[in-house]
């Protein structure tokens, strides 16, 4: 089972380079992202670190892993850095995986902390990152603008109707999934108030509705900060729709979908439309209580930071969550069409900047009661 979820995430990332010359990836497309050759190569550097190194064997490319650390180099600076060629990297990366393999099948003399085998934990977390970068290199292939032969995209939704919560105490968060980040643990209790929150996230015909209000030009459903963006960036729409009512995705102009949800839009757009709209964005603990359905189109902006639960303990390193705890991320919920499964579940918590509109993000309204 894990030697297949490993070589299931890596087919789904070489079938997703395949189509591409060495050239493009190498080429930086946007200074939000890295070039697709980094991120391959710190895929396989990450499962050297994890399920070679973590699990007793000799690492493979120790050399590799300042220039891939995600946390030494901003994505920005990334071409620069002394990269391996795209064939360079494969290799890498298939030397790694047969090391991994071979790891798997012996038993495990030397381990840094035996809690990495409870529940096959490291292996969930080393298929979990692979699947997540490729959600990412997808975003960077939107970003480029090449015509690719991706035709993906969020299913059609029906217009939401607002369900409500009853107030009282719940629990959040798990203490038992096998697979489930540090930020995702421990289970605990939380109170709520009564509140509705809408079945579905907000559609592409809704958030017309709210441009041709005048949404764009009207400060008073703006966050102070999310006005300044706005007129900073002179937005006027989410990213990548075209003045003509179409969208660019993945380099073709395809007609705007009405009963689609909208997806890149920034927090900030999210929020100006639910004030617009007379409503607010969920907080985490709300959308993780409501359990909403019709999850996994996009990722679902809330109004909350991002923080550590009670009793929060940072597992297996500090620079998964714990270095992003504060009030200038804040927190997406749900998964989106391009997000595997393995990182789609109740309690999964992503975050990002409040301005991030290049991820495969939109939301869903809330209100008191």
């Amino acid at each position: 089972m894990i030697a297949a979820g490993l070589e299931e995430a890596r087919a789904r990332t070489l079938g997703l380079l395949e189509p591409f010359d060495d050239e493009f990836l190498t080429a930086q497309h946007s200074p939000l992202m890295s070039p697709l050759a980094w991120d391959l190569a710190h895929v396989g550097n990450y499962e050297d670190l994890w399920l070679v190194r973590a699990l007793g064997g000799d690492a493979v490319g120790a050399q590799h892993d300042d220039v891939y650390d995600a946390f030494k180099h901003p994505r920005a600076d990334r071409p620069s850095l002394p990269l391996l060629t795209p064939a360079q990297t494969r290799a890498y990366v298939d030397q790694v995986r047969e090391r991994a393999l071979g790891l798997l099948a012996a038993p495990h003399v030397s381990i840094d902390d035996p809690r990495l085998l409870v529940d096959g934990f490291v292996y969930g977390m080393v298929i979990q990152h692979e699947h997540q970068h490729d959600e990412t290199m997808l975003a960077t292939i939107q970003l480029s603008g090449a015509s690719t032969p991706f035709a993906g995209g969020p299913r059609a939704i029906e217009r939401a109707t607002a369900t409500t919560i009853a107030g009282g105490t719940y629990v959040v968060g798990t203490s038992e999934a096998a697979w489930a980040y540090d930020n995702e643990r421990p289970a605990h209790e939380v109170h709520v108030e009564p509140f509705a929150i809408d079945d579905a996230p907000a559609t592409n015909a809704e958030y017309v509705e709210f441009i041709a209000a005048g949404g764009y030009d009207d400060e008073k459903v703006w966050h102070p900060d999310g006005w300044r963006w706005r007129n900073e960036h002179d937005a006027r729409g989410p990213l990548f729709w075209e003045p003509d009512g179409g969208v660019r995705r993945f380099g073709h102009l395809v007609d705007l979908a009405p009963d689609e949800p909208v997806q890149h839009v920034c927090w900030y757009e999210a929020d100006a439309f639910a004030r617009w709209a007379g409503k607010r964005l969920p907080t985490e603990v709300e959308w993780e209580v409501a359990a909403p359905p019709n999850t996994g189109h996009v990722w679902e902006w809330t109004s909350s930071s991002f923080a550590g639960w009670p009793a929060f303990v940072s597992f297996p390193y500090r620079e998964y969550s714990e270095v992003f705890f504060g009030p200038d991320y804040k927190v997406l919920r749900g998964g989106s069409w391009a997000t595997h499964a393995a990182a789609i579940r109740t309690t999964f918590r992503n975050w990002d900047f409040p301005i991030r509109r290049q991820i495969f993000a939109g939301f869903r309204c809330a209100a008191d009661v």
